[in-house]
């Protein structure tokens, strides 16, 4: 999903409903610093899924003037969220990678593995059309613990080999160390999608070192990915 996208037509039509002040194209980049914070916080455990939606809220609303409690905090973000899923799309990529794969590597199955509640990522895989896709959805707040931590990477793993034998197992996503780096040093081959080229931030903030520990590959588009995968799965 394009996410990003999402997240920035979503916040500017918000504040549009909210009659905020201030750059409406520069906004955008201040919400996706609090949800870079406020989520980190929520995988470290010291907020909830709740609390990291509400402060967000708070901390975004109070750059423009509007001073929230939690309560009404959670009803800011509540509509927020309401236009953030009127955005939703898929990236131009995304469906054709699939056949794309499934081409080179006959066998091959896909999951979805997600840091957040099971029932809203089921809904916005449905939403999107393309749950049907998907063998097993696994989410954090299903199964207890997060991405980068190699046990639900591991979970996964598990779930699909209830199913037939997993011979190899790539994970793709966003984030380099969340993703990438996670799925690489649970065993997994990580590929980090960096559709932005934030290359340099990125590594400079998980450390240049680590990220090449990991061994992870770099695509720029999903269009990149059949030709990587098809020789490491066996296609």
């Amino acid at each position: 999903m394009a996410h990003r996208e999402a997240v920035d037509a979503g916040i500017v039509l918000h504040m549009q409903e909210r009659e905020y002040g201030g750059d409406l194209t520069g906004s955008p980049t201040l919400w996706h610093e609090l949800e870079e914070e406020h989520y980190h916080s929520y995988l470290a455990g010291r907020l909830t899924f709740e609390g990291q939606r509400r402060a967000r809220a708070r901390d975004f609303a109070l750059a423009h003037g509007d001073e929230l409690d939690d309560l009404a905090a959670g009803a800011w973000f509540d509509r927020y969220f309401e236009r953030y899923r009127e955005s939703w799309a898929l990236h131009d990529d995304a469906l054709p990678v699939f056949d794309a794969i499934t081409a080179m590597v006959p066998r091959v199955r896909f999951g979805v593995i997600t840091n957040g509640e099971l029932d809203f990522q089921s809904a916005k895989l449905e939403r999107l059309g393309i749950r049907e896709r998907f063998d097993h959805v696994i989410a954090s707040g299903d199964v207890g613990v997060t991405k980068p931590d190699a046990e639900i990477f591991r979970i996964a793993l598990e779930r699909f080999a209830a199913d037939a034998p997993v011979g190899h197992a790539a994970y793709i996503g966003d984030r380099l160390a969340t993703d990438a780096m996670g799925a690489a040093d649970a065993g997994l081959i990580g590929v980090w999608l960096n559709r932005h080229g934030a290359e340099a931030a990125a590594r400079e903030a998980v450390g240049s070192a680590d990220a090449a520990a990991s061994a992870v590959l770099e695509i720029g588009s999903l269009t990149e990915l059949p030709a990587l995968l098809a020789p490491r799965l066996g296609g």
